[in-house]
């Protein structure tokens, strides 16, 4: 089956239990129509660059599934009709990285940047 990321934007006044249980209410979704979920994080509330619906922050979610395109277009598509969802980003990849995504590394971890341009 292919492979996908999602990240998930949830609005700022959820309660952190809210934000985790649309986590698990959506990899539920994916899994009723025959996929599954690799691996999920919770990234907590971060400021946005610019308003979104006019929220200045968000719940961020990070899902790394494992599921046939019809479950993902379900989901996506159950995302995009509740009320709490404010974004949602999917891409298809060809494997999964080991390990917890960049956004959880320390900073130690994650590696050298490279030199600035003058």
């Amino acid at each position: 089956m292919p492979l996908y990321e999602h990240v998930m934007i949830a609005r700022q006044d959820l309660s952190n239990t809210q934000a985790e249980s649309l986590i698990e209410h959506f990899g539920a979704v994916l899994s009723d129509n025959g996929g599954n979920v690799v691996m999920s994080e919770y990234w907590g509330v971060k400021t946005m660059a610019y308003k979104i619906n006019k929220n200045r922050k968000g719940h961020y979610a990070y899902l790394r599934t494992d599921a046939p395109s019809t479950a993902v277009q379900e989901m996506e598509r159950l995302m995009r009709l509740h009320d709490d969802v404010m974004r949602v980003l999917t891409i298809k990849v060809d494997e999964h990285e080991e390990g917890p995504s960049v956004q959880m590394q320390k900073r130690e971890e994650r590696g050298e940047r490279r030199e600035r341009r003058n």
